[in-house]
């Protein structure tokens, strides 16, 4: 079963991102997936006035599973987007066409500025209708 759960200890944090071969930065929120209770990813973010920031969609190192990187990664939106924060920036590292394809999958497009931002005002809405 995929799960996505927020980090509740700052303990577990750091040793989720250790394993998914990403920067620990206790100033930030995360979120993490499990498949089968196995480790599957991480997602560190924050939220600003300026937006979501997110800066970490990573996952655990020598292991991709699309299907639980891509609902962890909607899931943070979706709680950036509760939050009251319609907009998300993608921070981390775009260092292959794997992460290229997921970070696109997930909702952000890549600007004339070379950032991946996300418009999230109705997009968990929106969307579903019908024209």
């Amino acid at each position: 079963m995929l799960k996505v759960l927020p980090i509740q200890s700052k303990i577990n944090q750091e040793e989720i991102c250790l394993r998914c071969g990403v920067k620990y930065d206790p100033d930030l929120l995360a979120y993490s997936a499990t498949v089968d209770d196995e480790l599957a990813g991480v997602c560190q973010f924050k939220l600003t006035d300026k937006g979501g920031m997110v800066y970490d969609l990573a996952p655990v190192k020598d292991s991709f599973d699309f299907e639980a990187m891509f609902v962890l990664g909607r899931g943070t939106l979706n709680f950036i987007d509760l939050c009251g924060v319609h907009y998300a920036i993608y921070r981390g590292e775009v260092k292959d066409e794997q992460t290229e394809r997921l970070v696109k999958a997930v909702g952000f497009k890549l600007t004339d500025r070379g950032t991946y931002e996300v418009n999230l005002e109705g997009f968990f809405t929106d969307h579903c209708h019908k024209d």
